[in-house]
């Protein structure tokens, strides 16, 4: 009966430690997807902000009273708000992205926690039966 019992641990054990391994690799892919995530829309937001700036710029080197008016097309004062405008559009998908990325990042360190809890008592279990298995060995030799 023990060593049933002993056996069934040691296999919920290696159950459990396969799950949070399987886990573990599902939340790195989702953690790689947020991190690509986070980059495409960096990346949108760069591309927004570039077309705004050759627009302005645009304007700035066709109107010779805005040249005359103004040191650069950056003071234009349009510019900063059509650019604060974009930002603000595109800070509330990073904020969501980098939340989404610290909660993946929190489970990982519990899963990577349990799963060395759990390494350490697979160990124990196994390294107790094989000096178990030892004695018992050694005593019948003795005998």
């Amino acid at each position: 009966m023990a060593i049933a019992n002993l056996h069934e641990r040691i296999q919920a054990s290696i159950l459990r430690r396969n799950q949070l391994n399987l886990e573990l690799t599902e939340l790195q892919t989702q953690k790689s997807l947020a991190v690509y995530s986070q980059a495409d829309v960096q990346s949108l937001l760069s591309s927004e902000k570039h077309a705004v700036r050759d627009y302005f710029k645009g304007l700035y080197d066709d109107d010779e009273a805005l040249q005359e008016s103004y040191l650069n097309y950056t003071e234009i004062p349009d510019f900063e708000e059509q650019i604060d405008k974009i930002v603000a559009e595109f800070q509330e998908q990073l904020d969501e992205l980098t939340a989404w990325e610290t909660t993946i990042d929190a489970q990982i360190t519990t899963n990577s926690a349990e799963l060395q809890e759990e390494n350490a008592y697979y160990d124990s279990l196994k390294s107790m039966l094989t000096s178990n298995i030892q004695e018992d060995f050694n005593f019948g030799l003795n005998s």
